[in-house]
């Protein structure tokens, strides 16, 4: 089978314990799936770390696993990383049938220039960073590239029914959602209004100037 391909054997220690497995450049893994019963693997985390670097969440992964020949496909459901050090803690995987459609979050990625924010006083607000999709596995895009070309004036919008995908995926978030607009700064008027009152407080602070005999 070609493409990623990560190799997990069987874990005999766990709860609090995993932390010695750590400590030897192991991570504890959970492979579970549809009529599957969750499997306690573990991985060499280098290489653990090349595959989530590679596979994201979308991406499928051939897992290698003792007693079974051919490698189960998977995909990485989650990842839990140390909140201070970032180090790698665990990871879920989730075996996927490649005839059965699956759900999955797909980051959204804005490509392109907007015309519109050529002109000083402008901001690019972007409401939504995900799309949430279902189709086959292998048809499980990376993310999803939202093109800001098309806006060229201020209140011009995209709404999730403006993104294009492939006939075989299906589109699960609202599609009257707005993904980005363009509108007017308020950093400028904001200014404004603070230079203003500086100088009414310097021209109140001022002596008045007494006339010459």
């Amino acid at each position: 089978m070609e493409g990623l391909r990560l190799q997990a054997i069987k874990r005999e220690i766990l709860g609090k314990k995993t932390r010695f497995l750590r400590r030897q450049g192991i991570t504890p893994v959970h492979l579970f799936g549809h009529n599957l019963k969750s499997l306690a693997l573990q991985c060499d985390t280098a290489k653990l770390q090349r595959i989530i670097s590679q596979a994201g969440m979308t991406k499928l992964i051939n897992l290698e696993t003792e007693k079974v020949k051919q490698p189960r496909s998977v995909v990485i459901r989650e990842i839990q990383r140390h909140p201070s050090t970032g180090a790698l803690l665990h990871v879920d995987f989730y075996q996927v049938r490649k005839g059965e459609r699956m759900r999955a979050e797909i980051p959204i990625v804005l490509i392109g220039e907007a015309p519109a924010m050529k002109v000083r006083g402008r901001s690019l607000m972007q409401t939504l960073n995900s799309l949430s999709i279902e189709c086959l596995p292998d048809k499980l895009p990376p993310q999803v590239e939202v093109d800001l070309s098309p806006l060229e004036e201020v209140g011009q919008v995209i709404h999730v029914r403006d993104i294009t995908l492939s006939p075989d995926i299906t589109v699960n978030t609202n599609l009257d959602q707005l993904v980005v607009k363009i509108s007017e700064a308020v950093v400028e008027k904001v200014e404004e209004v603070v230079e203003e009152a500086v100088a009414e407080v310097k021209a109140e602070a001022e002596p008045e100037q007494q006339p010459a005999d």
